[in-house]
Order: structure tokens, then C-alpha cells, then sequence
């Protein structure tokens, strides 16, 4: 049967035990857990096992999991901390965005590809993960490192960067660049970035106290806290930014009023749907980019500059905190993930990226996202200066 003509009590099950059985596997093997979940995906999908494929429900599910692990995130992450990296951030997004798109066009152009496609593979290049990062900072407990600080408010900025740089290749692309229009959506974005996390912090430590004393229901403050998730998301979506930055942000402004109930909760509901986010990136994994040498060839040289460039541009932003910080921060901005896959689909969309130069896309992203957790274990090893 199928995997999208199964009942959905026996996909949930499916998809959540094969990766929970990956991950308790490779924390035996004293591996992160987080590749097993994504192998768990490659393993159970299209490509090996074909018991299930990606699917609208599936989507949705995996939407909500990164939704709630970035929100847990920004419960552990005090705005003020990431003022205080705010300005190196910035530095380490901008390098961090400019160095891949530049390899990533130059590559593609060397290779014979139009501009145009070129444009969208550097552009897929740009930002990154920043659900795969933080999950790895999480389970590990280093959310509080200087790196970590840094790299959680860079990946913010990324994907800002990321999304109004999708922006201005496919209006190139369909020959209609309107820069007055991008230019309202980059302000509208940064400027929304800025408002919610100088103030949010603020305004819930004055609003949270005021509904607790009104309210009777049971789990209330907890209730509060999904409305404010979802809301600030839906509101980041209109401002022409990620839904999980919104998220983010939303935890980041309760992490000084949030009870440890409401903590534990949240941990909760991620612990039953992040597995759902991160097998989904291995359902979309495919086999055949190794048919054609070449191809594969050019998704190795891409992968490599994919993690290169950001190893040298995030890392160059943070040098004068010692190697040690830009080794962690230049890996730690390595994964691309959600924001390069809805570059790959529009490219396609718009039928400027070719099946082969889409698979590859997907090939880096998944390629990237699974090498990450293991360079992220060894970079973090050893203590490295503090920002104090």
C-alpha cells in the first residue's frame, strides 16, 4: 500500500518510531540523535524503503514541529542577549549571505548555466536553517555559548536576507524587477524583525501579569503563549518574512515571563512533532542526481562551497572572538533548509531551474543539514573565549 493511501495513526507511527528508533540508535553511537531522525526519513521514503511519501499532512505536521522548536528556542533566549551580538550578527549575516550566493552563481555559470539559474542557485545558497542549528544548540545545552547567541540572531537576519533575495530574482526572472516594491518589503520586514524583539520582552512583562489575574481556565498562560506563537508568525508572514522567525521571536518575548509550565509543554508538543520536521527533509531525498557524473559532480563541488563559504564569510565576521567562536559560528550557519527549498520550488515554478539543478538543491540541503550536528559536536568540544 501506498504511503499516502495509509490511515494517519499508522504514518504518525510510521514516521514517529522509525525516527525516534534512528535517533536513540545513533545517541548509542554516541552520534547526534537529529541525523538519525533525518536518515529515518531517507529510509522510510520514495528512495529506499518507499513505506511513505511526502504529503500535504505530512508538511503540515513537520510546518508545526519546526514552528514549536523554534518557539522553544526563543523561550531559553533572552532578547537582550541577542542585542548584544546584534551588531556582530548583522556583520556575520550579511558575509554569510553575500560569499555563498557569489560561489554559488559563479559555480553554476562556470558550469554553463544561464544567468537567471545561476541567480537562483546562489540564492538558495544564502540562508540558513536555522531549525537544525538550534535543535543541535538545544539538545546539547549550549544555547547560552557566545557562538550560539550569535549564530541564533544571524540565522534570524539570514533568512530576512534570504527571503527579499528570493524576491529580486524571480522578479528578474519573470523580466518585472520592481525595486521600489522590495525595497518597502526589506523595510517592512528588518523593521518588523526590530520592533518585535527591542519591545515584545517588554510588552509581555507587562500584559502576561495582567491576564494571569483575570483568567480562570486551566493551563491559561500556556494557551496565551500559543495565541502569541501563532499570531506573531502570521504577522511575520505578512511582513514578508519566515513564519518560524516569527516563532522565534514570540518564545524570545516570553522568555522572562513564561512559568516553567509553560516551558514544559512546549517541550511537549516538540518532542511529539519536531521528528515530523526533521524525517520530512529525508522523505524529499532522491537517488537520482547519482545517475549522471557530472551532476553528482557539481552537487559535490556545490556542497562543498555551500559549506565552505559559510565557514569563511560567517566565520570571517567573528574572528576578533578567536578562532575557536568563528570555527562554531561558520559551521553552525552551514545547513540550509526551509528557505532554500521554496527558492528550488519557485525556480522551478517559474522553469528557470532544471530538474537536475532542483535535485541538487535538495541534495545540498539534506547533504548539509546531516554533516552539521556531526561538525557542530567537534567544534564545540573544547571552551572558547567569552564575550563577557
Amino acid at each position: 500500500m501506498h504511503g499516502s493511501a495509509l490511515p494517519l495513526p499508522l504514518i504518525i507511527l510510521i514516521v514517529f518510531g522509525s525516527a525516534k528508533l534512528m535517533a536513540e540508535l545513533f545517541e548509542r553511537l554516541s552520534l547526534p540523535g537529529i541525523v538519525g531522525e533525518i536518515l529515518a526519513g531517507v529510509l522510510i521514503g520514495p528512495s529506499v524503503l518507499g513505506w511513505i511519501a511526502p504529503s500535504d499532512t505530512l508538511k503540515a505536521l513537520a510546518d508545526l514541529g519546526v514552528l514549536f522548536l523554534l518557539f522553544g528556542v526563543g523561550l531559553e533566549v533572552k532578547a537582550s542577549d541577542l542585542v548584544r551580538v546584534g551588531g556582530t550578527a548583522a556583520f556575520v549575516a550579511g558575509l554569510g549571505e553575500l560569499v555563498p550566493f557569489l560561489a554559488g552563481w559563479g559555480i553554476l555559470l562556470a558550469w554553463g548555466a544561464t544567468k537567471a539559474e545561476a541567480s537562483f542557485v546562489g540564492a538558495a545558497l544564502m540562508a540558513t536553517s536555522v531549525g537544525i542549528t538550534a535543535s543541535v544548540l538545544a539538545a546539547r545545552g549550549l544555547l547560552q555559548e557566545v557562538a550560539s547567541r550569535i549564530i541564533l540572531a544571524a540565522a534570524v537576519i539570514d533568512d530576512v536576507f534570504g527571503l527579499i533575495a528570493l524576491a529580486v530574482v524571480s522578479s528578474i526572472a519573470q523580466g518585472r524587477a520592481s525595486f521600489f516594491t522590495i525595497a518597502i518589503m526589506a523595510l517592512l520586514a528588518s523593521t518588523f524583525t526590530v520592533v518585535v524583539a527591542l519591545w515584545g520582552t517588554k510588552a509581555a512583562r507587562h500584559l502576561l501579569p495582567l491576564f494571569r489575574s483575570q483568567v480562570r481556565a486551566e493551563e491559561a498562560q500556556f494557551h496565551l503563549s500559543l495565541v502569541l506563537l501563532f499570531a506573531i508568525a502570521v504577522l511575520a508572514l505578512y511582513a514578508g518574512i519566515a513564519a518560524i522567525v516569527g516563532a522565534f521571536l514570540a518564545g524570545m518575548a516570553l522568555s522572562e515571563t513564561a512559568d516553567h509550565r509553560v516551558r514544559d509543554l512546549t517541550r511537549g508538543v516538540s518532542e511529539l512533532l519536531v521528528p515530523f520536521f526533521l524525517a520530512g527533509i529525508g522523505l524529499h531525498f532522491s537517488f537520482t542526481i547519482f545517475h549522471s557524473g557530472s551532476a553528482l559532480l557539481l552537487a559535490l563541488v556545490i556542497l562543498a562551497a555551500a559549506i565552505v563559504t559559510k565557514l569563511i564569510g560567517c566565520g570571517a565576521g567573528v574572528l576578533r572572538l578567536g578562532w575557536r567562536n568563528a570555527v562554531r559560528v561558520g559551521i553552525g550557519m552551514a545547513p540550509r533548509g526551509e528557505v532554500a527549498m521554496i527558492v528550488a520550488q519557485v525556480g522551478l515554478g517559474l522553469s528557470v531551474l532544471s530538474a537536475n539543478s532542483y535535485s541538487m538543491i535538495v541534495f545540498v540541503v539534506i547533504a548539509s543539514t546531516l554533516l552539521t550536528p556531526l561538525l557542530l559536536k567537534f567544534a564545540f568540544r573544547a571552551p572558547a573565549p567569552s564575550l563577557e
